[in-house]
């Protein structure tokens, strides 16, 4: 299914239920959306710093979380908040994302401009690899390049 790139608030678009964000693996979500992450999901965050403590999340991997009907999918993209993000991590990270979307039936997921802005990459190269990747299954990967608050919502040109 192709991607949809659009402006907007991804925690309040309609409907989504499924969200995904970039992390590190070093345990911390102290900065832009990852601290809204932690705030909305506090047990998730609690988890997510046990397996980076004890060497379960790397870059590449992807760390489920189901509460109160909304499952996040923390997508580890870099090392530490330190280093960059790495674009092989990153379309790891969102290939087994999708993968255990497909397992779980879940039609679409909503996720920022992984591995820009804080990640330090550019954004043209990972917006093709979403790009490629929404050809290789059902699963709408729904990208907010934009955010805009969530009264003056709307779809972005692909």
């Amino acid at each position: 299914m192709p991607t949809r790139f659009v402006k907007g608030d991804l925690f309040r678009w309609p409907g989504l239920k499924a969200l995904a964000h970039g992390c590190n693996c070093a345990g911390a979500m102290g900065k832009g959306i990852a601290v809204e992450f932690r705030q909305r999901f506090p047990r998730m965050y609690a988890e997510y710093k046990e397996r980076c403590a004890d060497g379960r999340f790397r870059p590449g991997d992807v760390f489920t979380w189901t509460e109160d009907g909304v499952t996040v999918f923390n997508l580890g993209t870099q090392k530490t908040w330190r280093t960059k993000a790495e674009l092989p991590a990153i379309e790891a990270a969102v290939t087994r994302m999708v993968r255990a979307a497909e397992q779980l039936g879940i039609p679409r997921i909503g996720l920022p401009r992984i591995g820009a802005g804080l990640g330090g990459l550019l954004w043209e190269p990972i917006r093709a690899m979403l790009e490629r990747i929404g050809e290789t299954t059902q699963v709408e990967l729904l990208v907010f390049e934009e955010f805009l608050p969530a009264s003056t919502e709307s779809e972005g040109a692909g």
